[in-house]
């Protein structure tokens, strides 16, 4: 029994190492961004976006293939490389973001971001905390993403403003359901996985949950953001 509880002290340890470990790197990637997006603005760069579409189309695609890279080959990176990856990718995030600020006020994006904050707090806490098994509930979200991708390139060529409504409705409850999964998800792998690979898992886990609440936010501006026409 003795030799029992000490394990499982280790692997509660464990987690809990890990867990701090995503969650400071997420929130630090969010201050990231945000400041960028700020500074930015204030830099002119907005402008500079709006008269050129293709740097838009230019930093997307830049943050596609960073995802990508760090999620393939982060087992082969040191953890600070991989760190330095995610925070390279919350700056280009930042510079991709700025529209915003063209389109909503800055006291409704920070309404909306408050409110993001707290329904993703809330479904991180289920996450953890639940006895439930979500991972049926993450494959459906998964191919629901997917599908939500494709309504999103079907938006692009067809506007219509009842099927936009409808996809941010779904953007928004896919991305608190995969809140919810995605922070049991690496919970368990914490459990199973040797402490040597804490800090590449808690970077991996904090690029997920970053994508999770940025994701997040966007479609609750559309609900909570108010236009500045």
């Amino acid at each position: 029994m003795p030799q029992y509880g000490g394990t499982d002290f280790a692997v509660g340890a464990r987690i809990s190492n890990v867990l701090k470990g995503v969650y400071l790197r997420m929130t630090f990637g969010l201050l990231v961004t945000a400041l960028v997006s700020l500074l930015a603005v204030n830099m002119g760069f907005l402008q500079i976006m709006l008269q050129t579409p293709l740097l838009y189309w230019g930093l997307f695609i830049a943050e596609i293939i960073i995802v990508i890279a760090l999620s393939a080959r982060i087992g082969k990176m040191s953890s600070a490389a991989a760190a330095g990856m995610f925070y390279l990718f919350a700056i280009v995030n930042g510079l991709s973001l700025t529209p915003i600020f063209a389109i909503y006020t800055g006291a409704s994006i920070a309404k909306t971001f408050f409110i993001c904050a707290g329904t993703f707090g809330a479904m991180s806490v289920y996450g953890y905390t639940t006895k439930s098994d979500l991972s049926r509930m993450g494959s459906l979200l998964t191919m629901a993403l997917f599908g939500l991708i494709i309504c999103l390139i079907v938006g692009m060529f067809w506007h219509n403003s009842a099927f936009e409504w409808i996809v941010s409705f779904l953007g928004v409850a896919i991305f608190i359901g995969l809140t919810a999964w995605d922070t049991q998800q690496i919970k368990r792998m914490a459990e199973t996985m040797p402490a040597s690979t804490a800090g590449h898992l808690a970077t991996l886990g904090a690029l997920n949950l970053y994508l999770d609440f940025i994701n997040l936010f966007i479609y609750l501006l559309r609900f909570f953001g108010s236009s500045r026409d």
